[in-house]
């Protein structure tokens, strides 16, 4: 089989069977629980537990994407074209952390390590809880597949809020309000910790504004 056919398979054999009850919030980090359960013989299955934490949102444009490092050079020419054609059009960034804890090999079917972990999430009465069927030959394919879902499910709520909030209001610069509150967040942190300022200059380049910052940025570090 083919890795395409093969990814394609394991997306296809995926099921959320209990996805967590709230949607990833908007103005904060989520942390995730999951259970990833899958098949090795009819009575031998996989347990992978883990978190899965998500960053905050963030409302960048294809301006700032062409600066992020990380992208295919197929990835990084679509968003050229997109910042050729729409350079200040905001959208929301999601970035994700996997955090894998335990593994356990279990004797039992799957619909009886389902319902276990299912009795399990109900006691602890955790809301942000999820339990995945995967496939075990490409079982992280299985969580991103989990992931997407999670983030499509969120993200018009996402929207809603941030609109509401005017952060998806972008300025003469083309810059958007919740870049510009975040880059203060930065300059408070940078100022009690300057372990920081390479991340206030990293985002500062991102957004094309270090110069406008430059004075401000340096004054951190004048003798005082």
């Amino acid at each position: 089989m083919e890795a395409d056919e093969r990814i394609q398979h394991a997306i296809e054999h995926t099921e959320v069977v209990r996805p967590p009850k709230q949607s990833l919030a908007t103005f904060g980090a989520t942390n995730i629980y999951y259970y990833l359960v899958t098949e090795l013989t009819e009575w031998v299955n996989v347990v992978r537990e883990g978190r899965v934490i998500a960053a905050r949102p963030k409302i960048v444009t294809p301006s700032y994407l062409i600066n992020l490092e990380g992208f295919s050079p197929q990835a990084r020419r679509f968003i050229e074209m997109m910042a050729e054609r729409y350079p200040h059009e905001p959208g929301i960034f999601y970035t994700y952390k996997n955090e894998p804890r335990e593994m356990n090999i279990v004797s039992e079917s799957v619909q009886a390590v389902i319902e276990k972990l299912n009795r399990r999430i109900d006691s602890q009465r955790d809301p942000l809880s999820a339990i995945i069927k995967g496939v075990e030959e490409l079982w992280d394919v299985s969580l991103l597949k989990f992931t997407y879902e999670l983030t499509k499910s969120s993200v018009s709520n996402n929207v809603a809020e941030l609109e509401r909030s005017g952060l998806l209001h972008t300025d003469a610069a083309g810059v958007p309000r919740d870049a510009r509150n975040y880059i203060e967040e930065l300059f408070e942190k940078t100022k009690r910790d300057p372990s920081w300022a390479p991340e206030l200059i990293s985002e500062l380049r991102r957004w094309g504004l270090f110069y406008e910052y430059q004075d401000r940025f340096l004054s951190l570090f004048k003798k005082r």
